[in-house]
């Protein structure tokens, strides 16, 4: 019993980092305001840092996973590595205008 509520709450706490990772994410790509500061900030190398963090968790817990847990990490990762090539695109055609 209590090593069944353990891994409930190892599950509760994976799903937990990963949304912290991604709202992380998220606000460096100025999609969201920064809580201290609320405004946007865009940084993108941030952005690409975190991703990466994301990634390798995702592939050093491959096997590892709940389904529900492999099921949020990559969907997860799969969006922000959407939008960061959207983001990545703005940058150059923002540059190329200049």
């Amino acid at each position: 019993m209590a090593e069944q509520q353990s891994s409930k709450s190892a599950d509760s706490l994976f799903l937990s980092l990963v949304s912290m990772l991604a709202t992380a994410c998220w606000q460096q790509m100025g999609k969201m305001p920064s809580p201290v500061s609320g405004k946007v900030e865009r940084e993108l190398n941030h952005a690409k840092m975190t991703l990466d963090l994301l990634i390798m968790l995702r592939d050093k817990t491959k096997g590892n996973l709940s389904p529900d847990e492999e099921k949020a990490i990559q969907s997860t990762v799969s969006n922000l590595q959407l939008n960061y090539a959207d983001e990545l695109l703005k940058t150059d055609n923002q540059q190329t205008k200049n």
